[in-house]
Parts: C-alpha cells; structure tokens; sequence
C-alpha cells in the first residue's frame, strides 16, 4: 500500500506533466498563429511538430466547404507536390470527417486489398511506415480539414501526443483558413499591381448611369457624372477617402459604392456617426475595452475598428470628433494598430478608411479644433459632393424616383408632379438637400388626393423669392446657415425638439443628436422664444 506522501507526489507529478503540456500547447499554438505562408507553416511543422510527434509524415489536407473534393494543402515528404483534387469517400479523408475520435489506421491492408487508394496513402506504405492515424480537425467557415501522421512504429503516438494534438488542433484549422486567405488577398494585390504598372491593358469600363444613377445614386448630371468617375478612380485602392458636402448630399451612399466597388467588397463596411456617440463612450465606440476597463464595463467590448478589420469603415461627421481622440485616429491611420482601452497589447488592423463631413474642415483647423495632421492624413482622396441647388436638372428624377418608392410603400397610387409643382420644386434652394427633397415627396404623398400631386407646401422660410436672397445665402458659412437653418425650425415646432411633432422629426436626426448640435453651434432657449 502506498504511503500518503507517495500518492501525494504522484499528484505533484501529474500536475507538473500537465501544466508542461498546456505550456507547450501554448507555445506551438503561439508559433502557428504567426504563419501566414506555406512556408512559415513548413517551418513550423518542421522545427516543433516533428520534435515532439516524431511522425515519418505529416499530411493536412483540406476541402473548402461547398466542394466535394479535396486537396494535399501540405505534406512534410514531399512539398512541393503538384496539387492535385481527390475524391472524399477515398475510404481515408470521409472516414476521419465522420469520426470524432483519431482514427488508427493498419498500412499493412493496403497489401492485402485491391483498391486503388490515393497517392499519399500509398507513397507512405511504399516509404515501409507501419501505422497512421487521422484526426478530424475542428471546423472552420470556409474549410474542412484532415491531418494525417504516419510512423514506423505505433508506439511512438502516445496518449500524451493525443492529449496535445487535441490542443493544438484548433489553431491547425485557423492557420490553414488564415494562409489561405492571405494566398487569396496576395494575388488580389499582384493583379492590381499589374493593372497599376500597365494601365494600358487595363480596359477601361464606362460609367454606366440610368435612372438609378450610378451604384444606386440617382442623378445625371454633370456634378455627379464627376462625382461617379472620381469613385470608379479611387475604388480599387486602399487610399483613405475624405467625402465632403452639405447635410443631406448623399455622403454616406458615396462611401458605400466605393465600398462595393473595392478589393474588399465581400468584406465589412463599418459605420460610425462621430456626432451621434457621446464624447465620453467614442474611444471605447472606435478602439474597444477590456472587461473593467471602467464602470460599466462587464465584458470585453471589441471596437468597430477591429470590427472592420480586412473591410472598410465609414466615419460619419469626423468634424464632431473631440481634439483628445483625433490624435489616437491618427496614429491608427498612421501605425495601422489600435489599442484597447485598458488593453496592453497592440492590435493589427488592417482596415480601407473612408470619412465625411459636412463642415469645412480646413476652417476647423485654421480655428484650432481640428487637427492639421490629422485632416492632411485624411484628405488624401478628397470628393466633394454638390448641394442640390448646384444640379437642378436632377430634382425631377429625384423626384420621381422617391415618389415610387414611397408611393409603393404607403399604398396610393401616385403617377407624377404638376407642371406647377416641378417648378417650384426646381426653383427651391432645398438647404437640407436630397433629404430634405424625399421627406418633402413623402409628406407630399401623405396628403394628396389625386393621381398627380398639385401641391407641395414649401416652407416660407426656404422660398428663393429674389436674386438677393440667394447671394445673401451664398455669402454665409456652412456653420451659419446650419445655425440658422435649425434654429427656424425649432421655431416652428415651437421650441419642440423631440417627439412627434419636435424639430428632430422634421430634421430627421436623433433627437440626442440636434441637441448636441444646437449646443455646438452656440442656440440656447431664449433664441427660439423670444
């Protein structure tokens, strides 16, 4: 019978074996995270696999999802093998799949049957290896994975081996899913640069715009055919887009077709309205926080920069970013990293940056609040969208346009305007742009009562009644006329901001939001009570 102090240095022991396996796991897992090239796997497999497993062979084969063959992704005898497709019910790769132990595998049957079994099988009978085993690796999106490892002798995989393969296999299917990836986005990036290096046998696609416009943005006339070739130019790059216009222009419709037009379309496009997020949740809005970060935060928090990793994001009203996280956005454009609030690691991020705002950002920085680093690194690409009162030939399509959807939405049968009506429409300066021009339609809709619409009631205050009140218009700044613009229309709701009948509504903001700007842009009470 064992002494007590024996039994108790035999549980010693089998806790030090283990927390020994779990810091190797740790470390090969480690090693295999960092590959993102065959080779690098090869090294990997090479140097720490082979050490520890002392296989004869190492094959890792792998199937995307929806195909019904499969192919050698690596094999440590013979690298740099032809690749070649395989069927699945070979008797060897459908049998580990549909196992969810390691199956051990006699090469002395191949001797003894007539099937013909797939070259690697019979490369390592013929190589004089006695045993094998496959094990199902877990499933990641994309691909199914199987590893086989042959030895001359069975002993050789112990129960040990097996407890830190199952360890490892995990990270053996993110390796594979990340390498093949990476080889997808390589030969993305080599074509674009051969289209780059030679433009002249690139072929040139014409913008197609019909009475959907161009990717859904409806307009053809001259402005936004510019605006269209300035987006066909700037898609297929990672270059950093700064979109600039007047509330209402169509900014984020622009980021979204070169979104859909770029590299990464198949990936996300993140969006952040910068004005919209209180000052104080922003950073953990944009960069994420580990869990207690601060009051609050129970739970890891990933950031839409990590969000939108390999994709694109969208940053809405950067203008309204405070000064203190300008400088942290611009060492992520900078270093392509981010931090976690209360994180101590660095994070790569690779992500396409598209902004807009509807301020003059160069007067921003010439008044201190914006920084000039920061708007240099920004405006690399810069598109500028026109007003609506810049391209009256396309309030009629635009007008039509939103009529049928909105028509087919609520129910009546709406077939177009009044001479008298597209007139006026045309005339109007429209200070709140396409949207102001679909609430307009919308509402327009709401209260007619024949198959053309005869009227449209303009607020008075928006009437272009003379030449003087347009060149007065013209002279003010984007903030003043924002300023003004909101301020009559609080007035009219009767000092009313959020609810049914509140200014918000009619702004179509959150009514957080119009709050926040009305105190940026200086309105207070006694202005609209007076």
């Amino acid at each position: 019978m064992e002494k007590p102090t024996d039994q108790t240095a035999i549980i010693m022991k089998r806790l030090q074996d283990r927390e020994r396996e779990q810091m190797l796991i740790l470390s090969i897992c480690a090693t295999l995270s960092q590959s993102l090239t065959k080779d690098e796997f090869g090294n990997a497999v090479s140097s720490i696999l082979k050490d520890e497993f002392s296989f004869e062979d190492f094959i890792l084969a792998s199937a995307e999802e929806s195909e019904t063959e499969y192919h050698i992704f690596y094999q440590y005898l013979q690298k740099d093998a032809a690749l070649k497709k395989h069927i699945m019910n070979d008797g060897f790769f459908d049998l580990c799949m549909d196992s969810a132990d390691t199956v051990v595998f006699d090469l002395k049957m191949l001797n003894e049957k007539k099937n013909n079994f797939p070259p690697h099988i019979t490369l390592a009978n013929n190589k004089g290896f006695k045993n094998g085993i496959g094990i199902c690796l877990p499933y990641i999106k994309g691909n199914r994975n199987v590893l086989f490892l042959f030895f001359k002798n069975a002993n050789t995989f112990s129960r040990e081996s097996g407890r830190i393969m199952r360890g490892i296999a995990m990270q053996l299917s993110i390796t594979v899913r990340n390498i093949i990836l990476t080889q997808e986005y390589e030969s993305k990036r080599s074509e674009l640069t051969i289209l780059n290096t030679n433009p002249i046998e690139k072929k040139e696609e014409p913008i197609i715009a019909d009475k959907q416009g161009f990717q859904g943005i409806v307009g053809n006339s001259d402005a936004m055919q510019n605006v269209y070739e300035l987006i066909s130019q700037v898609a297929a790059s990672q270059s950093t887009v700064l979109i600039s216009g007047e509330t209402g222009t169509g900014k984020e419709l622009i980021a979204a077709a070169i979104h859909n037009l770029s590299l990464v379309s198949n990936e996300r496009m993140v969006k952040v309205n910068c004005a919209s997020i209180p000052e104080n949740l922003i950073e953990s809005e944009l960069f994420g926080h580990e869990k207690g970060a601060f009051t609050g935060a129970s739970d890891l928090r990933i950031g839409k920069f990590e969000q939108a990793d390999n994709g694109t994001i969208f940053l809405d009203e950067i203008g309204e970013l405070p000064l203190e996280l300008q400088g942290k956005l611009l060492r992520v454009l900078q270093e392509k990293e981010i931090e976690r609030i209360s994180g101590k690691n660095t994070i790569k991020v690779n992500v396409r940056v598209i902004a807009a705002t509807n301020r003059s950002l160069e007067k921003e920085v010439a008044e201190g609040r914006f920084r000039s680093d920061l708007y240099y690194r920004l405006n690399v690409f810069p598109i500028s969208l026109p007003a609506l009162r810049d391209r009256p030939e396309d309030i009629e399509v635009l007008g039509n346009f939103f009529l049928e959807r909105h028509s087919l939405r609520i129910g009546k049968k709406i077939k177009g305007f009044s001479k008298k009506v597209l007139k006026s429409m045309t005339a109007n300066v429209w200070p709140g742009n396409v949207r102001e021009l679909e609430n307009m339609v919308e509402r327009s809709i709401l209260f007619a009562k024949d198959e053309v619409i005869k009227e449209m009631n303009f607020p008075e205050n928006f009437k272009t009644e003379s030449a003087a009140f347009e060149n007065d218009f013209f002279i003010k700044t984007l903030q003043e006329v924002e300023k003004e613009y909101i301020l009559k229309i609080v007035k009219k709701c009767g000092g009313r901001i959020s609810g049914p009948q509140g200014a918000a509504v009619l702004l179509d903001l959150p009514g957080t939001t119009l709050i926040s700007k009305m105190q940026k842009l200086g309105i207070k009470k006694e202005h609209f009570f007076e």
